[in-house]
């Protein structure tokens, strides 16, 4: 195992070095730059000042040079160009806060709601429940994200008046962006936990536990749910991820301060350090997440086992 993730360690060295460079020299392969339109009203020599500071006087290279060794030795992305003094670092551990504080919750209503209802459609196959909660899936499938936020605004803060449409601080501004985020988990865990059900209640160890007369009950709590968790245990890293790289749309909706805002004003702004800070930071997050899924596998079920290929 050691030796397992010490290799996957250094795939992931290698991952983020080209998911780096590739954003560094992308970015600034498009026409233009940053400053140009802030300074461009600026006396000659400030806008020099100015492109001195941030390095952009320098080659590409040159910038791509000094920015890995800044990440390397200090974890520094750099300032924003965008908002002078603004840490680009500590606007990404303050906005991962926010996300994480929304999206974890998000996070687990649905994976809960979404496993107890694939069940209850595996059980009820081809009956009235089974058509219901997967034709609710399909629609929290289809359904844009921002088409059912705007709904709940309308429905709990313009005609209700229940809940405040914006803002961030308390528990009641969290609700409707927490109930949006989880409709995705909810629909994709539902569809995927019915589909990994019937697979597993058709084994034959299955029909073995029935003929000695265990419970369903039982059998559900031993048998059917560690293994049909197995395969929608794949699900989990993207979705693990998606809390922060996926919730960009709602918390503009929302106006919640979190990464995903800061992430599209960044785009918007073509603030270069916000943009490349915050992409490096999802890459992390996402070859992290994928292999602790992998690491998990095997508490889930010890049956898996790492093996050397034969030759």
């Amino acid at each position: 195992m050691a030796k397992y993730i010490l290799k996957r360690f250094a795939y992931m060295l290698v991952t983020l070095f080209c998911i780096t460079a590739a954003t560094f020299f992308l970015m600034h392969s498009i026409p233009g730059d940053p400053l140009s339109y802030m300074a461009k009203k600026l006396p000659e020599q400030t806008r020099i000042n100015y492109y001195a500071k941030y390095g952009l006087d320098k080659s590409n290279v040159e910038q791509f040079g000094i920015f890995l060794k800044n990440v390397v030795t200090k974890g520094d992305f750099g300032e924003s160009l965008r908002y002078p003094g603004r840490s680009v670092t500590d606007t990404i551990l303050k906005g991962s806060a926010v996300s994480a504080a929304v999206g974890f919750q998000a996070l687990i209503i649905g994976v809960a709601i979404g496993i107890a209802l694939g069940i209850v459609a595996a059980y009820f196959r081809n009956r009235w429940p089974d058509y219901l909660i997967m034709f609710l899936a399909i629609l929290g499938v289809t359904i844009p994200v921002f088409v059912f936020a705007s709904v709940m605004q309308y429905l709990f803060t313009v005609k209700y008046r229940l809940l405040p449409t914006t803002g961030w601080g308390g528990l009641r501004e969290m609700v409707l962006p927490v109930i949006t985020l989880a409709l995705g988990s909810i629909a994709g865990y539902a569809r995927y936990m019915k589909s990994s059900v019937l697979e597993v209640i058709n084994q034959d160890y299955i029909l073995t536990a029935r003929a000695k007369g265990v419970s369903e009950f039982n059998i559900l709590r031993r048998h059917v749910l560690r293994n049909a968790f197995i395969p929608a245990l794949t699900l989990l890293g993207p979705e693990v991820a998606a809390v922060f790289t996926g919730a960009f749309v709602t918390e503009k909706m929302f106006g919640i301060p979190g990464l995903g805002f800061y992430y599209v004003s960044s785009i918007n702004d073509r603030d270069y350090t916000m943009i490349i800070g915050t992409t490096v930071f999802y890459a992390i997050l996402f070859v992290v997440i994928q292999l602790v899924v992998d690491i998990l596998y095997g508490v889930v079920d010890p049956r898996i086992t790492l093996t050397k290929a034969e030759d």
